[in-house]
């Protein structure tokens, strides 16, 4: 089972143990596997770049999908599969990858929304051309159509062949492009070249021409990998822009009614604090609501601007002829949008905690103003629990009096009757007795008063 071998190092001699290859999988088959544990590991490995040769196109969608439209979407790959005679993506999969004729089909999944890239291998030759027959166009128009969800990103890309020479030519885009928009960078550590003009053409489509040197295809589909997602984030980003102007005039509208509601509180009667509160618990609603309805959207916003300038760093852009970068474009345009959403859910968030704090010091002031009720109120009690002692002692005391009456005509009763035997004269023995019995029915309530008082302590 084990062979035992000596060797040298430094002088010593170490024995070392080797396990054959059939144990060691033996004993790892043994192990106790978390259920996620190859789900996890996949996961850095899921969608890799495709590897792309020049020239070629590239068509890319994106459509806005919820948990209904994505499934939607998978079904209706699966239908175009079928109808190619393609092996289906399994039940649940992100992504999946087919070829269709000279086409590539790259299907993906995310969190919001679903992506279809087509690939075709080739390029006109005339410049107007490039974009004339896109990638996609080989797909059947009907499915295209169908496809579920709401379209948000549309993209081509033109990948011309390769540029032998170290001096780059100069290329008159614009056929293609709008000069007066054209924005471009050399990208890869300048071994490629960038142009776009980030506008929507009338097939719907932005574009993007990329010319690079011969650099590895796995290299050359990060690039273009990277310039689609840029703007699919940069467009899922920017959904927040309509909510952010939405809200904006409601936000000065709801400052505004704090700050009479503050006004309120500093003139107001107290006897109107509790009308001031349902005003203000009112307001609160609101804005919490507001906040609830958009917060999620202005999250998911911020992500996809981080995500977008991340691959914009990662495509290593330097200037060239004066040319606007993507990064600088995205500077100038981008960022003063999100600037803007960023200020509109701070200022929201900055409205709700200070109607908390408006809640939470009005509160206060009706708490107090409950509290001095309810002392009131327990004075007030109290003072009719010292009447009511104050009468039931003197009905006592009238107590005390008939029943030493009635005791007392009693033991009048009693001597007359026995005259003939003790001969005592029946008024004076109940005269004498009006004393005895008085004294013993005080006593009596006295200890009643006292077992009582002892039983609430």
């Amino acid at each position: 089972m084990f062979s035992k071998a000596a060797v040298p190092w430094r002088g010593e001699t170490f024995r070392v143990c080797s396990v054959s290859s059939a144990l060691l999988l033996r004993a790892l088959a043994t192990m106790h596997e978390y259920v996620l544990r190859q789900q996890l590991h996949n996961e850095i490995h899921a969608r890799p770049y495709e590897h792309l040769l020049t020239p070629l196109q590239i068509s890319h969608m994106a459509y806005l999908a919820d948990a209904q439209a994505q499934a939607q979407a998978h079904v209706h790959l699966c239908r175009l599969l079928e109808n190619h005679h393609l092996p289906l993506p399994s039940e649940g999969s992100s992504f999946h990858v087919a070829d269709i004729g000279q086409v590539r089909l790259r299907w993906e999944r995310h969190g919001e929304f679903t992506s279809y890239t087509f690939i075709r291998p080739g390029l006109a030759t005339d410049q107007q051309s490039w974009f004339g027959h896109c990638a996609c166009a080989d797909i059947s128009a009907a499915w295209r159509e169908t496809i579920p969800g709401a379209l948000i990103c549309a993209n081509h890309i033109a990948l011309l062949p390769d540029h032998p020479g170290d001096d780059w030519p100069q290329h008159d885009l614009s056929a293609v492009l709008d000069a007066d928009a054209l924005v471009a960078s050399e990208v890869a550590d300048g071994q490629a070249r960038v142009y776009t003009d980030l506008r929507i053409h009338a097939d719907g489509f932005a574009r993007f021409v990329i010319v690079s040197r011969a650099i590895s295809p796995r290299r050359r589909g990060r690039l273009a990998q990277r310039l689609l997602e840029i703007e699919t984030y940069r467009m899922l980003s920017l959904l927040a822009l309509p909510a952010a102007r939405e809200i904006t005039p409601l936000l000065s509208q709801y400052e505004q009614e704090l700050a009479q509601i503050m006004d309120a509180i500093r003139s107001s009667q107290p006897e109107r604090d509790r009308q001031t509160l349902e005003r203000l618990s009112q307001l609160a609603s609101t804005v919490e609501s507001l906040y609830a309805q958009h917060h999620a959207r202005f999250t998911a916003s911020s992500v996809y601007y981080d995500l977008a300038n991340r691959r914009i760093t990662d495509l290593h852009e330097q200037q060239f002829m004066g040319l606007q970068t993507l990064g600088q474009f995205m500077d100038r345009r981008l960022a003063p949008a999100m600037q803007t959403c960023s200020h509109v859910i701070r200022r929201l968030q900055g409205l709700s905690e200070r109607i908390s704090r408006c809640s939470n010091l009005l509160r206060t002031r009706v708490e107090v103003q409950m509290q001095q009720q309810n002392r009131e109120l327990l004075a007030s009690m109290n003072r009719r629990q010292y009447l009511q002692l104050r009468l039931q002692q003197t009905v006592e005391g009238l107590s005390v009096a008939a029943i030493t009456y009635y005791a007392s005509s009693l033991v009048g009763h009693l001597f007359e009757a026995m005259h003939r035997w003790l001969h005592v004269d029946a008024a004076a023995a109940q005269g004498w007795s009006i004393p005895v019995i008085a004294l013993a029915v005080w006593l009596g309530l006295r200890r009643a008063h006292q077992r009582l008082a002892k039983v609430d302590r």
